[in-house]
């Protein structure tokens, strides 16, 4: 007989229960003794009659469809296939993806975006409670997404879709807040209304003591209430007239090498501003003028704080954004499938947008709790590939299941079991 392969093995059908995302199993044993399903039970709407589905029903295979890779609603499909995974999580039912849609539109309307608000309050809560912190830094900052949706607006980026502006947490990343904006919007819009909402969603006996963003937040409403409020702030300020007359005004001997540049530091104030504050300000040669150039352009940035560190110093904390909120942005987007929205309905795509927080929210408190230090500089994609997509057998036995892995995995799942019943039981 000919053999009509490239490769020389056989191929053969098995009656076993397998799974390929063991590893996410062990995510979904997290949310469940984070208590995310009585969570969403409690806050959200219910089921209109005793046949339909419960809130949880639809969140809990949706943050593990996003944790697995999900990238649209009709991937869905891979949890409700996979009866592996069915068999080890509570997912007797998983609703299809057109379910899902009219459901989100349904909760648009209907208090989904204050009950979930309330379930990452409640999730927040549970997850920093022992983490031995009182005090936090927030970044904010607006981010797009392009979506050619009915109810999409112009970005002033050129193109249509949305512009959502995120909190996070530096000290662990978690988003303590989100609201989903038109993409008209401006990313300067009522940002210090923003700053307020991420205060009031922090847990009871822990505060935000310092506040980071770009230049959409240099407004004096927002440094006058982190003056009142005893907020340490570092803001990109505009160069604006003001600022730049200030800039000119700094003489020679007050620039000092920083890096391939110059620092220099002043005293500033807006006009509705309570107090004065330091000004730092960076200047660099343009490109075209490190190459030789006849008189060279300057490249300004001005930062705004109340911080009493060295000029520098400063300087390096607020850099620390592109890392705590730039790419925790982008992780959150690209990595949680945010970067493409299924509605039609802003208000429906709004809870969407806060599923994804929430999915997030429960992955990072998965790798805090559950996962040696290094792990926790890596994206979800990485641990998908290290961990969700373990393969696994799933057999029952005497009454019982048994989730079956490599030997290599053992011990790594072993110690994941253990931490979740210790996070679970504390």
């Amino acid at each position: 007989m000919i053999r009509q392969s490239v490769l020389p093995f056989k191929l053969e059908k098995t009656g076993d229960t397998i799974t390929a995302q063991a590893g996410l199993a062990l995510f979904g044993e997290f949310c469940v003794g984070l208590d995310l399903l009585g969570a969403v039970d409690s806050c959200l709407p219910g089921p209109g009659s005793g046949a339909g589905f419960k809130a949880s029903e639809y969140v809990f295979p949706l943050v593990l469809m996003l944790n697995g890779g999900g990238r649209s609603l009709e991937d869905i499909r891979v949890i409700r296939d996979d009866i592996g995974l069915r068999e080890i999580l509570p997912l007797k039912r998983v609703p299809s993806s057109d379910a899902i849609g009219d459901w989100l539109r349904r909760m648009g309307v209907c208090g989904g975006l204050s009950g979930l608000e309330q379930v990452i309050r409640k999730m927040l809560k549970r997850g920093m409670k022992y983490d031995g912190l009182k005090t936090y830094t927030l970044d904010i900052d607006a981010t797009g997404i392009e979506a050619e949706k009915q109810s999409a607006m112009m970005t002033y980026k050129g193109y249509t879709g949305y512009m959502p502006i995120v909190g996070h947490l530096a000290e662990n990343s978690l988003v303590v807040g989100e609201e989903f904006r038109e993409g008209n919007v401006s990313p300067g819009a009522r940002n210090l209304a923003f700053l307020k909402y991420c205060v009031r969603q922090m847990p009871r006996g822990k505060k935000i003591g310092a506040f980071r963003a770009d230049s959409a937040s240099y407004q004096a409403d927002i440094i006058n209430y982190c003056d009142e409020n005893r907020l340490e702030y570092a803001i990109g300020a505009d160069l604006d007239k003001a600022v730049v007359r200030a800039i000119d005004a700094i003489d020679d001997a007050g620039w000092s090498p920083y890096a391939d540049g110059h620092i220099a530091e002043t005293v500033h104030c807006m006009n509705r501003t309570k107090k004065s504050f330091r000004l730092i300000i960076v200047r660099r040669p343009y490109q075209g003028s490190l190459l030789g150039e006849d008189d060279p352009k300057l490249k300004y940035t001005a930062i705004a704080t109340n911080k009493d560190e060295k000029a520098q110093d400063v300087l390096a904390w607020y850099n620390q954004r592109s890392d705590k909120s730039e790419n925790r942005i982008k992780d959150l987007k690209i990595g949680f499938g945010m970067e493409r929205m299924p509605c039609g309905q802003t208000q429906a795509n709004a809870v969407f947008f806060r599923i994804g927080a929430l999915a997030y929210n429960c992955y990072r408190l998965f790798v805090l709790k559950t996962l040696d230090k290094s792990w926790h500089k890596y994206q979800v994609q990485t641990l998908r590939w290290r961990l969700y997509q373990a393969a696994g057998k799933i057999v029952d036995h005497s009454n019982r299941v048994f989730l079956k892995v490599r030997r290599n995995f053992y011990t790594l799942f072993k110690v994941i079991r253990i931490k979740t019943w210790e996070f679970a039981h504390t």
